[in-house]
């Protein structure tokens, strides 16, 4: 909770300016003007330079995103699922919610989320938006409702003004929403490498250039492409042969996007997941089967393409795989105690 003897209104104001400001200053240093005149033609495009935001409501949503008052229990909040010191996921094979109780597949990353065509691993939640909705409903996030929820943070005066502030008709499920998926469109991660696609040569290391020809002559960017190097596309799991993880067993997390359409051709179909921050964000894949980036680059190359690479080269994929690891601006990190 925000406290200051100046008034809600200016601290808000001033917040909202130095969140503002961090957001263009982390634009302007990843992506100098220099280098913004010769992008390269790559599959792969670079992360947008500019950011559309309403800074009130940014603050706002940054808020509510480690607001704990979300859950039923009181002891959840959107960042303990998606920490930002392990690249917008949590490290776990699955994340606990409420009453510890364990959901169904590990965290996707929030970090660049915007970007993505869908949401979660099956797609089922085709916005930001709805994936708000479904974790608050799910009884393995939040397990709460929008009637509980809006009573609780009601009841917090400052809260209630700030939202009176940023939206004319207050504080309502729409605008508790709309300022949640508004901080989190800023959750985006510009990396070495998007410096790299922008025309600065020597953002990466000879190596790290040398992966990224690896990766597009093994195949992965057939899938793994785009803004977001990933996340615009479904794909089966397993195109090559059937994938079922460590001990061999389907379990109903695996049947992807079959559990959303229940046709019999989407079983194992899931939504490619985006690669920026992937060297952060182990362990991998839906069922947290692959611990290491190592052991997840082999797997896709055998189950995804069919083929073997030797040693050197998953090395090397590894290597620009770290390129694309990047962090939020500054005015999203969480503030002391959040």
């Amino acid at each position: 909770m925000l406290h200051s003897v100046r008034s809600p209104r200016l601290r808000a104001a001033s917040r909202a300016l130095r969140l503002a400001a961090a957001l263009m200053w982390s634009c302007s240093a990843v992506f100098p003007a220099a280098a913004q005149s010769r992008p390269l033609d790559e599959p792969i495009r670079p992360l947008p330079d500019k950011l559309d935001v309403d800074p009130v409501r940014v603050a706002l949503g940054k808020r509510l995103f480690f607001d704990t008052r979300f859950s039923r229990d009181g002891k959840v909040s959107c960042a303990n699922c998606h920490d930002f010191g392990k690249g917008g996921a949590d490290g776990r094979e699955r994340s606990p919610g409420v009453d510890g109780r364990l959901g169904p597949a590990n965290s996707p990353s929030v970090f660049n989320a915007v970007f993505n065509f869908r949401q979660l691993w099956n797609g089922k939640a085709q916005t930001l938006q709805d994936q708000v909705d479904m974790a608050i409903a799910s009884p393995n996030v939040f397990d709460t409702n929008w009637d509980s929820i809006l009573a609780r943070l009601g009841r917090d005066a400052v809260l209630a003004r700030a939202f009176r502030q940023a939206y004319p008709d207050g504080l309502t499920r729409r605008n508790v929403t709309d300022a949640l998926v508004a901080f989190e469109r800023t959750l985006v991660t510009p990396s070495r490498f998007d410096a790299w696609l922008r025309g600065n040569a020597d953002a990466i290391s000879a190596e790290e250039k040398q992966g990224y020809a690896k990766f597009k002559s093994y195949g992965c960017v057939a899938c793994h492409q785009g803004i977001n190097v990933g996340g615009n596309m479904f794909q089966v799991f397993g195109v090559v042969r059937p994938y079922l993880g460590r001990d061999g067993v389907e379990k109903e997390s695996d049947l992807g996007r079959f559990l959303v359409t229940r046709r019999e051709s989407d079983k194992h179909v899931f939504k490619v997941p985006s690669l920026r921050n992937v060297a952060l964000t182990a362990p991998y894949f839906h069922d947290a089967s692959a611990r290491t980036l190592e052991e997840a680059v082999d797997v896709m190359i055998k189950y995804q393409l069919g083929r073997t690479a030797p040693k050197e080269d998953r090395a090397l994929i590894v290597k620009f795989l770290h390129t694309l690891t990047g962090a939020p601006p500054p005015g999203a990190q969480p503030e002391p105690g959040q």
